[in-house]
């Protein structure tokens, strides 16, 4: 069999079917998402733009499985979030997806090495320590592992955040404005990380970004708007 055959019947690692999700507001229902249909192919870097309040964060969420569907169909690395509890969708996640927000949401009581550790734990890695280390030396905190994060500057602590998210090889790394709260330059050098463990990984990318210059660093960029893709294209990096 040829690698055009053989790759042509891998799943894509997201597959969104008519994703709506409703939910009660002191007004009535607020529809969040209005029939999302979403195809990204795995180790694809997927850009996501679109005006606050669009439903880009909730799209995220629901592929990362914390939270659920109204009606349609999620699956993640051919798997179908409708035939799992939560417990299920945990796990699933534990295993395979990886989460970046702008917040760090780093244990303030462990240090850059116990948190990252911490999910290679949960998974019973008995290597967990070992792949930690390994992780924030690629992220270029070898020198920095025994501190906590009230000892990290902002961009160190994005740093830990991502080596955590990337420590368990997920098969999907989600990153929610990762830059959000750094400066420019500090910035620019998480975002140069985050592509390079991206393609390092071969990870599919989620990344949810204001910036357009950003996206079109992505292979594709979709844009949502009141929660509906308004817009899809390849970009020059894909060429």
């Amino acid at each position: 069999m040829t690698s055009a055959a053989s790759s042509s019947i891998i799943p894509p690692t997201v597959c969104l079917q008519g994703v709506h999700l409703t939910l009660d507001g002191p007004a009535g229902p607020v529809n969040i998402l209005r029939g999302v249909d979403l195809t990204v192919p795995q180790g694809l870097a997927l850009g996501v733009v679109g005006p606050s309040g669009s439903g880009k964060t909730t799209m995220i969420m629901i592929i990362a499985g914390l939270e659920r569907v109204t009606a349609g169909k999620v699956a993640v690395a051919g798997t179908d979030y409708g035939t799992l509890d939560e417990d299920g969708l945990a796990l699933f996640r534990r295993d395979n997806v990886g989460i970046v927000f702008q917040q760090f949401h780093l244990i303030p009581t462990m240090t850059a090495l116990e948190n990252v550790a911490v999910p290679l734990e949960f998974a019973g890695r008995k290597d967990a320590f070992d792949r930690a280390e390994a992780q924030l030396k690629r992220v270029g905190l070898g020198h920095r592992m025994e501190h906590y994060p009230g000892q990290l500057s902002g961009g160190e602590q994005q740093r830990v955040a991502l080596a955590r998210a990337f420590a368990v090889e997920p098969k999907i790394l989600l990153a929610d404005e990762p830059t959000g709260n750094l400066d420019g330059g500090t910035g620019q050098q998480i975002i140069e990380l985050l592509f390079e463990l991206h393609d390092h990984h071969n990870t599919t990318l989620v990344l949810i970004t204001h910036d357009l210059k950003l996206a079109g660093r992505c292979d594709r960029v979709v844009q949502i708007n009141d929660g509906l893709i308004a817009g899809e294209g390849l970009t020059k990096a894909a060429e």
